[in-house]
């Protein structure tokens, strides 16, 4: 009887263990998923913001310590970026809008770190009334500091690529 006793109790907290860990590898995908949610919406609103010039967009998204490499080649920081905008002062309804957009989003989460590669789309309005359509590669690696995801370094990459459905 004691032995049986005994097997009942191993069993029992061999079956506790792995209920927990089961548990905690739950949550643990489920935090991700959330992580990358928030990563794609945060990406689609900064894109949004970015259409119209959004200053207060702009300083959401960026870290203050980030390092950004166009795809001139040319590394500028934040204080770059925000130089070229003004405060409450988004695009005017009026001019035609640069509408940007993300196409082939994908995201890698390593705990407080996220890496996040896209297809940027930028459709500009021409005078003519015809509609340019460029192709970024952008590469974006953020930072989860206080809560909030920030990105903290940046490289945009130019390409001719129309449609990449095949990531």
């Amino acid at each position: 009887m004691y032995i049986q006793l005994s097997m009942f109790k191993k069993s029992l907290s061999f079956f506790l263990i792995l209920f927990l860990f089961a548990a905690k590898t739950a949550t643990a995908q489920q935090n991700c998923s959330t992580h990358e949610d928030i990563l794609v919406q945060l990406l689609h609103d900064f894109l949004a913001g970015a259409s119209v010039n959004d200053y207060d967009m702009h300083d959401r998204f960026w870290a203050d310590d980030l390092i950004y490499t166009g795809s001139n080649g040319e590394r500028i920081f934040k204080s770059d970026i925000m130089s070229g905008l003004s405060r409450g002062a988004a695009q005017l309804p009026d001019e035609p809008l640069t509408i940007y957009t993300a196409e082939d989003v994908q995201v890698k989460i390593y705990e407080h770190a996220a890496v996040v590669a896209f297809r940027l789309v930028a459709e500009i309005p021409l005078e003519s009334g015809e509609i340019d359509i460029l192709n970024f590669y952008n590469t974006g690696t953020f930072i989860l500091r206080d809560g909030k995801w920030r990105a903290v370094a940046w490289q945009a990459t130019r390409t001719e690529v129309q449609n990449t459905s095949d990531f």
